[in-house]
C-alpha cells in the first residue's frame, strides 16, 4: 500500500511517498480503506518535534480518518464490513489502509460525506468537548473566538452559533472576518487594528465576554482575558501563534472567571464513551443539515506535504483534506 510518512524530523521536507506492507487487523481491531484524512496544524508541529509527544518513527501525519471496513478483526462485533466508518487514530492516517481499534469507529450516516467526516472529528469534537462539557456554554451568552478563521476557529464559530450564543469573530484581517462571519459569527474585531480588550468589552457591555475560546494563545491571551465577564470562562485549546502566554493570575481572581484546559485527545482517551457520542451528535448535525463544515480543499496522497504547507503558512480556511485512494 501507499503510504506518506517521516522517517526523521526535518518538517516538510522531511516527507516521502512510500510503499509499505498492508496491515492486518488483530484481535478487537478493524481494518479500514481509507477514503479521507482530515489535517491540523498540530501535524505540522509534529514533522518538527514541537508538539505534546514525540511521534514514534517512522510517522505519517493524520489523526482522524473515514473510510470503509475491509475486515474485523477476531472478536469485533456490531461493525460489518463494507460499513462506512471515522474514526479518531491520533496519527499515522496518510496512508492506503489503516488498522485500529474496533472501539474508535462511530458509523457515518448516510448524506454524511467521507470528507466532512474525516474534517470534524477533531475541531468540531475539541469545540464541542470545549463548549458542552468544559464552558457548560448556554443559549444567550457570549463567545469570543480567538483564530476565527482556521480550521479549528471556525468549527467553534459554527458550533457556539449552533448552541444560541452570540459569537464574536477574531482575526487578523477583514477577509478572515468575512470568512467567519459566513459560518455564523454575529461580529468580528481585526486585532491587528483594533484595541482587542477594550472593542471585546465595548461588544460585550456590561458583563464582557462570557466564554472565550483560545486556540492561538499569543499577545491576545492577555488582552482576552481582561475582557471577560464575571465568571467567564477562558477556554485553552492550544497555540498556533508559537507563543505560549504568561497571564497574570490576579486577573483570575478579580473576575472569579476560570482558565480551563481543553485537551480533547485526552478526553477522547479518557473517556472513549463520551467522545463517540459527541461524534455522533456532530455527524447528526451534519445529516441534519444543522452543521456546514467548510472543506478548503482536497488534496491526492503524494501532495501531503503541499497541504500541511498551507496549514502552516495560515492560508487555510476551514479545513484541509487528503484523498489516498486518488
Amino acid at each position: 500500500m501507499r503510504v506518506v510518512q517521516f522517517n526523521e524530523f526535518g518538517g516538510m521536507g522531511a516527507l516521502r511517498l512510500e510503499d509499505a506492507a498492508a496491515p492486518s487487523p488483530g484481535a478487537g481491531e478493524i481494518l479500514i480503506r481509507v477514503m479521507a484524512v482530515g489535517l491540523n496544524f498540530f501535524d505540522t508541529l509534529m514533522l518538527r518535534d514541537k508538539y505534546q509527544f514525540s511521534p514514534k518513527l517512522p510517522f505519517s501525519p493524520g489523526g482522524e480518518i473515514a473510510g470503509v471496513i475491509e475486515a474485523l478483526g477476531e472478536g469485533v462485533t456490531g461493525l460489518e464490513v463494507g460499513q462506512r466508518v471515522a474514526a479518531f487514530i491520533g496519527g499515522n492516517g496518510c496512508r492506503e489502509l489503516v488498522v485500529t481499534d474496533a472501539t474508535n469507529a462511530v458509523p457515518i450516516p448516510d448524506g454524511v460525506s467521507d470528507e466532512a467526516a474525516a474534517g470534524i472529528i477533531i475541531t468540531h469534537g475539541t469545540a464541542l468537548h470545549a463548549f458542552k462539557d468544559r464552558a457548560d456554554l448556554k443559549a444567550g451568552e457570549s463567545v469570543a473566538v480567538l483564530g476565527a478563521a482556521g480550521g479549528a476557529g471556525v468549527a467553534a464559530v459554527e458550533l457556539a452559533k449552533l448552541m444560541g450564543a452570540r459569537v464574536i469573530a477574531v482575526a487578523s484581517s477583514e477577509e478572515k472576518l468575512a470568512f467567519a462571519k459566513s459560518h455564523g459569527a454575529d461580529e468580528g474585531i481585526d486585532y491587528n487594528e483594533a484595541d482587542l480588550k477594550q472593542t471585546l468589552k465595548d461588544l460585550t457591555k456590561p458583563n464582557g465576554v462570557d466564554v472565550v475560546y483560545d486556540c492561538v494563545g499569543g499577545d491576545a491571551a492577555e488582552p482576552s482575558l481582561r475582557a471577560t465577564a464575571w465568571e467567564g470562562r477562558y477556554l485553552v485549546i492550544g497555540f498556533a501563534s508559537g507563543k505560549i502566554p504568561r497571564i497574570p493570575l490576579n486577573l483570575v481572581l478579580l473576575k472569579g472567571c476560570e482558565i480551563v484546559g481543553v485537551f480533547w485527545t485526552s478526553f477522547a482517551a479518557r473517556e472513549p464513551d463520551k467522545h463517540r457520542a459527541n461524534t455522533a451528535q456532530l455527524f447528526a448535525w451534519v445529516r441534519d443539515g444543522k452543521l456546514k463544515p467548510h472543506i478548503h480543499a482536497t488534496f491526492p496522497l503524494e501532495e501531503t506535504a503541499k497541504a500541511l504547507s498551507l496549514i502552516e503558512d495560515r492560508k487555510v480556511t476551514g479545513k484541509v483534506i487528503v484523498n489516498p485512494q486518488s
